[in-house]
């Protein structure tokens, strides 16, 4: 995936200015394909180039023209072409596992520190995850079309925040246990 289907995919949901998209990104698809500013402005700036998005300029009094951003019919089909393709399964990729798999040739107790970390970081995401269920998603059995498209994303973030949760938990006890055998300090 590139970051350009997620833009057409966010313009599809929203036209808006490349301000715009970038605090939308930050609260909602950010969470499952990161992006910078400056990565959001320089892309819109290729698909306006390519086709893909029409850029309209909209005077503002005391203030420079705003810059809004919609996807073209170029950047429909676009959008249409790349979602008809196969993509592979995610391939995990996970700097923490790979040190919890080296912890023995260090220091443990630092492996350790950073498992916790982890654990609450994932903790705070899976809270502001569950804070949007709960705003924007009251009822989800009366959900359909885009609205069921996005919890179902939610729901996917929930679940693999509480997995990793759930992992760091079950490692720190593990290692502590085996770091730590009952009656040593």
């Amino acid at each position: 995936m590139s970051l350009e289907h997620a833009i057409l995919i966010a313009l599809e949901e929203r036209t808006g200015s490349g301000y715009e998209l970038a605090r939308r990104f930050d609260r909602s698809i950010g969470y499952f394909w990161g992006a910078s500013h400056q990565q959001i402005y320089r892309t819109l700036k290729r698909m306006v180039d390519r086709g893909w998005v029409h850029l309209e300029e909209v005077a503002q009094d005391g203030r420079p023209d705003k810059k809004v951003y919609r996807a073209s019919d170029g950047g429909r089909e676009e959008l249409r072409r790349w979602l008809a393709e196969s993509a592979e399964p995610a391939t995990i990729r996970n700097e923490l596992a790979v040190k919890v798999r080296g912890a023995s040739l260090g220091d443990i107790d630092t492996v350790l520190a950073e498992i916790e970390r982890h654990r609450d970081r994932h903790a705070e995401r899976l809270d502001v995850y569950r804070a949007i269920e709960k705003r924007d998603f009251p009822d989800p059995a009366r959900l359909s079309g885009q609205g069921l498209h996005q919890y179902l994303v939610l729901r996917g973030g929930i679940r693999a925040e509480q997995g990793f949760v759930d992992w760091c938990e079950e490692m720190a006890e593990a290692i502590r246990r085996d770091h730590h055998p009952e009656g040593e300090a």
